[in-house]
């Protein structure tokens, strides 16, 4: 099993290369299909295919160089909205066209919209996004382990919580009923703990 723990480093065969910092999944198939890697603070991230990545101890490797890094698909795209929705800024306090917000103050005249890339029919999952049980919120995201062979996922991390002291929660994606806007799981916080903890996954 590959285990990917987003916010750990990323190096490609010739240096270092960035952070991982979200997941892009096929909520169909159930199989990650991309990491994004880029800088720890800001744009500039790519959407690396998974068959590009080897989990390595608390770290991944990319099977490529900076260079061909560079050339994949940007993990962000940025837009230039038309500055005629109104005068002042464009779209008026707080608006956005995207809902982001991203550096659209008063007085700019051509705002700057930048929206995560995933590709159609797949879905991302943000290092920290919530994780709710039936019952409740349980806990964040950490990381995924995937299953090299076909790709599919097996079990999300959750990041340790009070409940559990400091061990790691692994919980099978039989207990996942959607990844949209927050991972949701169809069994109890108790059933959460109850968990056994999971193996090795080198």
């Amino acid at each position: 099993m590959a285990e990917f723990t987003l916010g750990v480093r990323a190096s490609c065969s010739d240096g270092f290369c960035g952070v991982v910092s979200r997941t892009i999944l096929d909520p169909a198939a159930r199989t990650v299909t991309h990491l994004v890697v880029g800088p720890r603070h800001g744009e500039g991230g790519r959407l690396v295919p998974l068959d590009l990545v080897e989990a390595a101890a608390g770290e991944i490797r990319l099977r490529c160089t900076l260079d061909e890094y560079s050339r994949l698909d940007p993990a962000e795209e940025t837009e230039l909205v038309d500055g005629g929705y109104g005068g002042v800024g464009g779209l008026g306090v707080g608006g956005s066209v995207s809902g982001m917000g991203t550096g659209l103050g008063l007085g700019s005249s051509t705002p700057l919209v930048v929206e995560h890339a995933v590709p159609l029919g797949e879905v991302e999952v943000e290092r920290h996004e919530s994780v709710h049980a039936v019952d409740g919120h349980i806990g964040q995201v950490e990381g995924f382990v995937v299953d090299p062979a076909d790709q599919k996922v097996t079990h999300v991390l959750l990041k340790e919580g009070h409940l559990w002291g400091r061990r790691q929660v692994a919980i099978p994606v039989s207990a996942i009923t959607s990844v949209d806007a927050g991972i949701r799981l169809n069994i109890t916080k108790q059933q959460v703990e109850d968990l056994p903890p999971l193996g090795h996954t080198g």
